[in-house]
């Protein structure tokens, strides 16, 4: 991606210091899989507490001294990551304020934190098993840099724009908050299930990845950010977070009643109906009878 002479996001609060803990936490749900139950417990009268409780799988420890080295390679670069996010989460503001001036409407910028371990929310306490999160309650993006590392080693999705595409569709839950989507989205009384292949949740995850489509053709028809191999990219980390891979990939077989993010081909295909038009018209997924 060429994003080195971008301008970085002043919106970023790293939290990285005063994080819950400094090991190395494992995602359990597949990171961006999780998001579900984050927004279902805000949106459907659970406390979100309760369900970080249960995401959490244990307590994370602090570094060795026989890990010293390497935990300063791992700030290294999260460090350079740090750049590269708020370059990324700059784009997303300058693409996102120009389309909404466009509508007639203001978009307000989110904030993204950084955090290492566990973190406080307006949406309770999460760990890094949780894996990055939008949270309506604050406007906020919440990472853990720790997340990319199983994106490319575990999921086998690596790239920058695999990493962008990542902060992307969170900002896409914004982007979503913003217009209003979300509130329409907890009070609509559809004859649709929660979950599964064409639910309700499902359809509001998949209208944030063509949110992330949209980002990604304005920003670069605006000052040509991708490389050859960036699409790719994009599409290689929507399909690795289909739920019918990570449930395969955890459990050996596939449930699609309860699907609540989708498919590997849905992701891919909403993320490239974005990508192609540029059009939040052509994301609406709550509209269409099947997904």
């Amino acid at each position: 991606m060429r994003l080195d002479d971008e301008r970085e996001s002043t919106n970023i609060d790293d939290q990285r210091s005063s994080g819950g803990g400094g090991g190395r936490i494992p995602l359990r749900i597949g990171g961006i899989g999780s998001l579900v139950l984050v927004l279902g417990a805000l949106y459907f009268g659970v406390d979100p507490r309760l369900v970080m409780s249960l995401l959490d799988g244990g307590s994370a420890s602090a570094p060795s001294v026989s890990q010293s080295t390497h935990q300063d390679g791992l700030v290294a670069r999260n460090d350079a990551q740090k750049r590269f996010i708020s370059r990324v989460l700059a784009s997303t503001e300058d693409t996102w304020g120009t389309y909404f001036q466009q509508m007639g409407r203001t978009y307000h910028d989110p904030r993204l934190v950084l955090f290492t371990g566990g973190v406080k929310s307006a949406c309770g306490y999460a760990q890094t098993s949780v894996g990055p999160f939008y949270c309506p309650a604050d406007h906020k993006v919440y990472l853990d840099l720790a997340f990319f590392r199983e994106l490319e080693g575990r999921l086998g999705a690596g790239g920058d724009f695999a990493k962008a595409y990542v902060v992307a569709h969170e900002i896409g839950h914004h982007v979503q908050n913003e217009l209003g989507i979300m509130s329409r989205y907890a009070n609509m009384n559809a004859p649709m299930p929660e979950k599964g292949d064409n639910g309700k949740s499902v359809r509001l995850e998949l209208q944030a990845d063509c949110f992330a489509g949209i980002w990604a053709k304005r920003a670069d028809d605006s000052k040509g950010i991708l490389q050859s191999g960036d699409v790719e990219q994009g599409m290689n980390a929507a399909a690795a977070v289909g739920d019918d891979r990570l449930q395969k990939q955890a459990q050996g077989y596939v449930v699609p009643d309860s699907f609540t993010h989708g498919s590997s081909a849905q992701r891919v295909e909403w993320f490239r109906r974005g990508l192609a038009s540029g059009d939040v018209k052509q994301c609406d997924t709550f509209s269409v009878p099947s997904l």
